[in-house]
This record gives structure tokens, C-alpha cells and sequence, in this order.
């Protein structure tokens, strides 16, 4: 159930509702799609918490608030939610923004658990108020690399933008890499076109080319142009960040749009829960749920049963991480300290890398599975 913003930013009269506040990017330059496919999974969750009795009778309401891939605007929204009442934060799907919004939750003491941002470090020190479902980005990174060499590819150009989030998952790589023969290249997106990156591929005599870059602009050109380029006809375009997870991605890019393998993180099979789900979700969204709408899902479940099993104080629902134990969407979901991550983590994401079917763009290929 959605309640939109108020706009004197008063409690409701009757005080009977459980509020979560959700933060999700719903316009430009955040990644519209997919914050709308976390909001959806949030609210069908909302709905089931609902429709099976509420936080002990009470019903559950989800607070929403626009990021549009903000950090100062996410940080505000949350002191506005704080303000609210809301008994627990969730969402996020950048990494940047997700960053702001568990370091001002920490210094607030109100509990985040985040759907779908990877970046390790959410905050700078380690807490207690914030959990995460999505694997850390040092993992799912790692697996990628695996699959590159796998692959047979160890010439391995990134473009990429000035970002902690893309600088981060250009280290991961070129760490797991370079013990393994192989060799990471920067392409500074600042100073090159989606042309002159064909031009620099050839130079380097790069075998795959990875976008560290946002969607649309410029990844959407980068391929195209690549798959224009006769003297590239055999390089592998990859897309660790998800970019063609969303049926967006397909839309802009045709033909294009497949055989350019990234991140998933859904098991080989879903639960019976997460089948259901995946039905309900294809009808409220009228198209195929991505992963990140499993995630949103996930968010309510784990943090509904937090909720019904300890009680709605904040600081009772921080110190429940480490008892966790949901079936969620994907599997079951627990919590545990991470080395080198600074929050509670679902330590056992499942992750894939997966392609559009050339054959058939919209259908998914599993490539690697860790």
C-alpha cells in the first residue's frame, strides 16, 4: 500500500499504521526503470503484509520518496521520513545515493535495509542500524571476472565515468585480473566519444569492452557504435551493472541488446514464494520483473517479520539483524558480518551472469553461476 508524501509532513490522526519509508530513484538522471521495479516489489510485499493480519494489526503503509539519484536530496528525504516516524528505511537501488542514505540513517540511529545497492562500504565505519540484501560489490564483481577468463578474455577495456561506484568495481577488477594474466585498460569516458572508443579498442587490441557507465547515456551509444565498427566484429561487450536487465535496455537497442552479459542476482530456480511473486509482479508491472523487483519484495518480507517478531522500536529492529532467518523470493535470507563490509549482509545472494539471447532478446541466458 503506497501513501504518498504529505504535504504538512503530519503522522496520520488515528496513529494505527506501521510506517517504512522507501527511497527509490522515480526520475532523471536516476534510473527510472529500475527504481520503479524495487517500488513495485515493495508495495506487492506491502500489500501480502497486509492482507495476512499487518504488523500485529496494524496496517503496514510504505512512505515513498523520489531520489532521483540524489546523495543530497536522498539525505534530506531521510531526515523527512525521520520526522515522520517511520519505524525503518528501505529501498535504494545506486550505489552513491545508498551510501548517503545509511551513512545519515547511522548518524539518526533509524534502521535501513537496503534492497539493491552493492558499493562495500556504506558507510565509512562499521553499524548496526543498516542491512543489505544485494551481494557486495566486491563479490559480484569477482564472479564476473571469472567469467571473463572463463571466457577466454584477458585484454579487458573498461569505459568508464568518475565515479566511487564504477572506480571501485574497475579496482575489484584489476585486482582479481591481474594475478590471472589478465590486463585492465581505462577508457576515460570524459575525454573520449562513443567513436573514438572504437578507436582505442583497436589500439589496445582489447578482446571485450565493459561499461562502466550510466544507462542511457552513454552506454546506449557505446554499443551502438561497437556493433557498427567492422574491426570490432568479434570484441564481447559486458555490462557488470546490470544495464540490460531492463526491458528498457531492449527497447532502445534492438537487435543490439543481446549477447551483452551482466550481473543477476536471482537463483537458477525461485522459491515457490518467489514463483508466485513473479507472477503477481508481471501483472502490476505489465512486463517481466527484474531482479531488482525480487530485492524490493525481499525488503518488506525480511523487515515485516523483523517488525511482527521484535516490535516496531528502532532500536530493537537494528539489534534483530543477526536473528534474521526469512524465506524470501530467492532463497533464505540470514545476516552476517562480512570482511570489509561495514553493514549486516545477506551473506548468500545468489548470483548469475546471464545475456539476452541473441535468438531471442527477450529471453535470459545463464552464462556463469556462483
Amino acid at each position: 500500500m503506497r501513501t504518498p508524501p504529505s504535504p504538512s509532513g503530519a503522522e496520520r490522526a488515528d496513529g494505527s499504521s506501521v510506517r517504512i519509508g522507501a527511497l527509490v530513484p522515480l526520475t532523471r538522471p536516476g534510473w527510472v526503470e529500475a527504481g520503479q521495479h524495487v517500488l513495485a516489489g515493495l508495495e506487492l510485499a506491502a500489500r501480502d503484509v497486509n492482507d495476512t493480519g499487518g504488523i500485529g494489526g496494524r496496517p503496514l503503509e510504505v512512505v515513498v520518496r523520489d531520489t532521483a539519484a540524489d546523495p543530497e536530496r536522498a539525505a534530506t528525504a531521510v531526515d523527512d521520513l525521520a520526522h515522520l516516524g517511520v519505524a525503518a528505511l528501505a529501498g535504494e537501488y545506486h550505489s552513491v545515493v545508498a551510501r548517503a542514505i545509511a551513512t545519515r540513517a547511522d548518524a539518526l540511529g533509524l534502521p535501513f535495509l537496503c534492497s539493491s545497492a552493492v558499493l562495500d562500504a556504506l558507510t565509512e565505519q562499521p553499524t548496526d542500524w543498516v542491512a543489505r540484501l544485494s551481494p557486495p560489490q566486491s563479490r559480484g564483481w569477482q564472479v564476473y571476472a571469472d567469467f571473463l577468463l572463463g571466457a577466454g578474455h584477458r585484454r579487458i577495456a573498461v569505459a568508464t565515468q568518475s565515479s566511487v561506484y564504477w572506480a571501485a568495481g574497475t579496482r575489484i577488477l584489476r585486482d582479481h585480473l591481474a594475478p590471472r594474466g589478465g590486463t585492465v585498460i581505462e577508457l576515460d569516458m570524459r575525454t573520449l566519444t562513443p567513436t573514438t572508443v572504437c578507436d582505442a579498442l583497436v589500439d589496445h587490441r582489447a578482446t571485450a569492452l565493459l561499461l562502466l557507465v550510466g544507462h542511457p547515456d552513454p552506454a546506449v551509444p557505446i554499443v551502438k557504435s561497437v556493433r557498427r565498427d567492422q574491426r570490432l566484429t568479434e570484441i564481447m561487450i559486458g555490462a557488470p551493472a546490470g544495464q540490460p536487465e531492463l526491458p528498457e535496455w531492449a527497447t532502445m537497442l534492438g537487435a543490439d541488446s543481446a549477447g551483452v552479459p551482466f550481473l543477476r542476482y536471482l537463483p537458477e530456480r525461485l522459491s515457490p514464494l518467489g514463483a508466485r511473486v513473479e507472477t503477481a509482479l508481471r501483472e502490476q508491472l505489465a512486463e517481466a520483473p527484474s531482479f531488482v523487483a525480487f530485492e524490493g519484495y525481499d525488503t518488506i518480507a525480511v523487515l515485516a517479520d523483523v517488525l511482527r517478531s521484535y516490535g516496531t522500536d528502532r532500536s530493537s529492529t537494528a539489534a534483530s539483524w543477526p536473528r534474521v532467518a526469512v524465506e524470501g523470493t530467492r532463497g533464505k535470507i540470514q545476516f552476517s558480518r562480512t570482511p570489509g563490509v561495514s553493514v549486516w549482509q545477506w551473506a548468500s545472494t545468489p548470483i548469475q551472469v546471464v545475456d539476452r539471447d541473441p535468438a531471442e532478446p527477450d529471453r535470459f541466458r545463464i552464462l556463469h553461476a556462483s
